[in-house]
């Protein structure tokens, strides 16, 4: 595996789920695909669970990691060619990448959305223009539209709970204060619909997701008919696609408690964190049996280390 930027990076996802699940039975049986390897981790953005949990990964496969918040600690990028950079920006991403490439030997990029320019946030410029210039094998930590490396996390948790063979997994909308990406909510969507799981998005009007990302999802408006007979409750919000990034008042709603959940299948309820307790998630489900956000949360491990040990092994 060179590339790891979403479902269609993966061959086999039920292969990919088994991999993670045998990994975390079995976390350091790999480590000699990692020794004198170097795993560096480039973050545009602020991260918990995705720095913690890929930097554990690559050190339970003997890799060295190296982290940078380009953010804070590196020089201002340039993207666009035939530029005279006589402003604010002081290095090109063509440099900046090809050097990373001569430092590590798989690089992990993370990059939020803009939020203002729908075309050029769903263009991915920074990811692709990484994966362009740095001419080594590259696993998104979270790009303007996707977040993979949760969507498996996602999927090897459903994998791991569930009772029967082919769930009831619905993806909710959820109440927040600001307008938050839809990269969460898109790739979900895009694992779900391969998956062996019988999917359902509910959220208000006006919050659809794209639909490259939601073929073969049935969708709602009607947040208590989707969670009849559910077995797993997704949480997020989102803003708008269309008009882009906006969000609209009301629907406090929508926020899920103990009450929602009376007509599912004792329903595990997930999110990606962070959450936002009383607002997105009440704290009655997030402090109760239904949550299983903590458990979700330490599947992450074993979800990057099944995509570096892929990309390890492309190496040797």
């Amino acid at each position: 595996m060179k590339l790891f930027s979403s479902v269609n990076d993966v061959t086999d996802i039920n292969q990919l789920v088994a991999d993670a699940l045998a990994l975390k039975q079995n976390p350091y049986a790999h480590q000699h695909l990692g020794k004198n390897r170097t795993l560096g981790l480039i973050f545009l953005n602020p991260s918990l669970r995705t720095r913690l949990s890929t930097q554990k990964a690559a050190m339970n496969l003997g890799m060295n990691v190296m982290v940078m918040n380009m953010d804070k600690e590196g020089w201002a990028l340039e993207l666009n060619d035939g530029v005279v950079m006589n402003g604010t920006t002081v290095e090109h991403i063509r440099e900046a990448a090809g050097v990373m490439g001569q430092y590590v030997d798989i690089l992990g990029v993370r990059s939020f959305p803009g939020l203002k320019d729908r075309e050029l946030d769903y263009s991915e410029e920074i990811f692709n223009k990484f994966v362009k210039y740095c001419g080594i094998p590259v696993v998104s930590l979270e790009s303007a539209t996707r977040h993979p490396l949760q969507s498996l996390a996602d999927l090897v948790t459903i994998t791991e709970l569930k009772t029967r063979p082919w769930p009831k997994v619905v993806l909710t909308w959820a109440p927040h204060v600001k307008p938050l990406p839809q990269a969460v909510p898109n790739s979900f969507a895009e694992w779900m619909c391969k998956a062996e799981v019988d999917f359902v998005i509910a959220h208000p009007p006006g919050y659809e997701l794209c639909t490259d990302f939601t073929q073969g999802a049935t969708i709602t408006h009607n947040q208590q008919e989707a969670l009849l007979d559910a077995d797993f409750i997704y949480v997020k919000n989102w803003s708008a696609y269309e008009p882009y990034g906006k969000v609209t008042g009301g629907y406090e709603d929508w926020m899920l408690t103990n009450a929602s959940l009376t007509e599912t299948n004792n329903a595990k309820v997930m999110h990606c964190l962070p959450v936002r307790r009383d607002l997105e998630l009440s704290a009655e489900i997030l402090d109760g049996p239904s949550s299983v956000v903590v458990h979700e949360a330490g599947n992450r491990v074993w979800a990057a280390q099944a995509v570096l040990k892929k990309m390890l092994e492309s190496l040797t």
